[in-house]
């Protein structure tokens, strides 16, 4: 509708509605997390609910605020047989900031509200790390080898910590997500880490493996996400000052093998387990090629 403006006032306003936006649902997002607190399962189950609410809302208005400010055009497959009753989780390559704004759009309405996996700690961030917590994020505590080698006895304890942080995710569907390169892409990563795959950096097998194995139970389809920006890279200025003019996302929709859950400390099981990931990611590497020079539809 305003994409006709110039593009720092296009930015300059965008910015300013989701700063608004945040702050407006931050609000009941806070005093939701209060409420919650008495430990009574089916309370904090229905609370949860409008948790959720309050943060869907939160996205269609921040898709709105895009809408009404860029020009972009969207080509989106695999989504249409989706379900806001199911669960999913979620794994996409990582590039740009914009990606949390492209999944929140894509899967707004048609999947249950995106929850990512956090470190423990963040839980203590102020105010954010409350809403987080609200909102069901799943904190996860990663033990190194270093702890283990000293203290045998906690083997096993990150996964128990986890499968109890995510007891909720039975009583109402969920997606997790989770970004398999640990970090965004760029140039100088992907030279450093010696990456084998063009527009990827190398997964990291394990932390997927970490999740399954907590959640493998209570997750039914995984979805594998390809998000492509044909020209570069945007910046989150970029992308609301409607300098971003096309991008491009494809969604596979799979099934949880039984056997993607075990033990990824036991060799063989490792084994096997990487190098499912490492096809999954030649796979989307050679699509991302295909989607950049317009070779695939």
């Amino acid at each position: 509708m305003l994409h006709f403006l110039p593009a720092p006032i296009r930015g300059s306003l965008s910015f300013l509605l989701y700063f608004i936006n945040t702050i407006f649902w931050a609000i009941p997002i806070l005093i939701l997390a209060i409420i919650k607190l008495p430990p009574v399962k089916t309370w904090q189950t229905w609370i949860t609910y409008l948790l959720d609410f309050c943060a869907t809302s939160w996205i269609t208005l921040n898709n709105l605020t895009s809408r009404t400010f860029t020009r972009i055009r969207w080509d989106i497959k695999g989504i249409d047989n989706l379900s806001v009753k199911d669960w999913y989780l979620v794994m996409a390559n990582h590039q740009s900031w914009v990606d949390i704004l492209v999944l929140q759009k894509v899967f707004n309405h048609k999947a249950p509200f995106l929850k990512f996996f956090l470190k423990k700690e963040l839980i203590y961030v102020p105010v954010i790390g409350l809403c987080w917590w609200a909102l069901d994020f799943p904190f996860m505590q990663r033990l190194t080898a270093k702890q283990l080698a000293e203290k045998p006895e906690l083997k096993g304890t990150d996964i128990a910590t986890t499968r109890k942080a995510c007891e909720k995710f039975r009583y109402k569907p969920v997606s997790v997500m989770n970004f398999l390169e640990g970090t965004r892409f760029t140039q100088y990563k992907h030279d450093k880490q010696q990456s084998p795959f063009t527009h990827l950096l190398k997964p990291k097998a394990g932390g997927i493996s970490f999740v399954l194995n907590a959640m493998g139970e209570h997750l039914h389809k995984l979805l594998d996400v390809t998000i492509c920006y044909p020209k570069e890279i945007p910046t989150f200025w970029d992308y609301i000052s409607g300098k971003v003019q096309d991008i491009k996302v494809r969604v596979r929709v799979l099934p949880i093998d039984p056997n993607l859950i075990g033990d990824y400390d036991d060799p063989v099981f490792k084994q096997r387990f990487q190098a499912w990931v490492n096809q999954l990611w030649l796979d989307k590497d050679q699509l991302l090629s295909e989607l950049k020079q317009g070779e695939r539809s």
